[in-house]
């Protein structure tokens, strides 16, 4: 009988698991329009959405010559990186927002690594040896996820192409999971 309930719950659980992805985020493919290209403007620019549908939905991932973005609406401002953490390749589309020290933070589904959302640094919480009674203190990994200047221009949200001359442990997952469709969203 126990075996019972504990297939039936397995069971359960995967199907909230589906429904959850199924109605997650939705992508924008900035290579599906009728020219296939990418909607760039004459200043660089790459169009991502409206700003009213961004903060409604509060994130949004697109894709930007094959690189997935994620971009995130929190606490009044917008947000965006490279949508796999740089630890291993998790869906930051999927993480919660955190508030670690003042700073909003995504926090990857899979194994829980912290990213800031402003700058990109990893946050861990580690002690100090050294101190009389050491007491656990988020410190700062350096900047480990690319993120990319989101710029607002009548009611509209664009975000810059990432400068590839300077790298960041998350362009190996970016690299990795480029142009992967489906796969590649963590869907």
């Amino acid at each position: 009988m126990l075996d019972l309930i504990i297939l039936s719950l397995h069971f359960f659980i995967c199907f909230l698991i589906s429904i959850a992805i199924w109605c997650g985020p939705k992508d924008v493919d900035l290579h599906s329009s009728s020219t296939g290209r990418a909607e760039i403007e004459p200043d660089g620019l790459i169009f991502i959405g409206k700003k009213e549908d961004i903060k409604k939905s509060e994130r949004i991932t697109a894709k930007i010559d094959g690189r997935e973005i994620v971009v995130f609406y929190h606490e009044g401002k917008f947000h965006a990186l490279d949508s796999r953490c740089y630890h291993e390749g998790g869906p930051l589309c999927h993480g919660e927002i955190e508030d670690i020290n003042g700073q909003a933070c995504i926090v990857c589904p899979w194994h829980k690594f912290k990213i800031t959302l402003e700058t990109g640094e990893g946050l861990y919480e580690g002690i100090n040896p050294l101190e009389p009674s050491p007491t656990p203190k988020w410190q700062s990994k350096g900047v480990k996820q690319r993120i990319h200047k989101v710029t607002i221009d009548n009611e509209n949200v664009y975000v810059s192409p990432p400068d590839l001359s300077v790298s960041f442990d998350s362009d190996y997952f970016a690299e990795k999971y480029k142009n992967g469709g489906e796969l590649a969203m963590g869907k």
